[in-house]
């Protein structure tokens, strides 16, 4: 009788802690880094780092590191294709031994831009396969997103930006997942800046505040790919 009680009530606990989403009452935060490399008058390399985490600087959560070739149709339209790989702890709770699951993600994206009035608009397609390693099993997925981007120049040194972004799983379940931001940002340099932001990240079964500080990079490298003249 007491084993049959032990076990109902560790049942129970159970499915509390599955019924509380562990870590949604938490403020966990992304520190992040943006670089747009251009090679050539059409070409430019992509490269991401973001380090995500349960709680604002502890409880580690997900890297993801992220690369791609883009492509400057014109001003308003560039295409990219790339690969992301990203490491994840999917569990609130620190257990001994556990495995964090492993994803190599190949991407398609297209981003499309435009003015109105004050406000610069950009609406950004991508498509994902991803292969998943949870350690003893393996998966394939496939997603569509899109997003929506808004930003608001203050001055010449401050601006606003929001965004929404929608994640369509393209297998299981239709809804994956809605991230909705708004941040202050900072222009350094002409080819530099810092946002700060907060993000709430909406799943099928629970919501995530996150904050978010972003560093954005994006030399001109295309002195270095031309060949140098020597003196005769």
């Amino acid at each position: 009788m007491i084993k049959r009680l032990t076990g109902l009530f560790l049942f129970l606990g159970i499915l509390t802690i599955n019924a509380q989403q562990p870590g949604e009452d938490e403020m966990g935060a992304w520190y992040m880094y943006f670089g747009t490399n251009k090679i050539s008058e059409r070409l430019s390399i992509h490269t991401e780092a973001q380090f995500r985490f349960y709680e604002t600087t502890s409880n580690f959560n997900q890297m993801l590191l992220r690369t791609g070739l883009n492509y400057h149709i014109d001003p308003n339209a560039i295409a990219t294709g790339g690969y992301a790989f990203i490491d994840t702890d999917n569990n609130f709770y620190e257990f001994e031994g556990e495995v964090n699951s492993k994803e190599h993600r190949i991407f398609e994206q297209f981003i499309l831009k435009n003015k109105v009035w004050e406000f610069l608009f950009e609406h950004r397609y991508r498509l994902e396969q991803r292969f998943l390693d949870f350690g003893e099993t393996t998966d394939t997925q496939h997603r569509a997103r899109y997003r929506i981007q808004m930003t608001l120049p203050l001055t010449n040194t401050f601006f606003l930006n929001f965004y929404d972004e929608l994640f369509i799983n393209l297998q299981d379940d239709l809804f994956g997942q809605n991230r909705l931001y708004g941040a202050v940002g900072l222009n350094v340099t002409e080819n530099m800046s810092i946002q700060l932001g907060y993000m709430r990240n909406q799943f099928a079964n629970a919501v995530y505040d996150r904050l978010q500080l972003a560093v954005f990079y994006n030399p001109d490298l295309r002195g270095l790919f031309k060949g140098k003249k020597t003196d005769q």
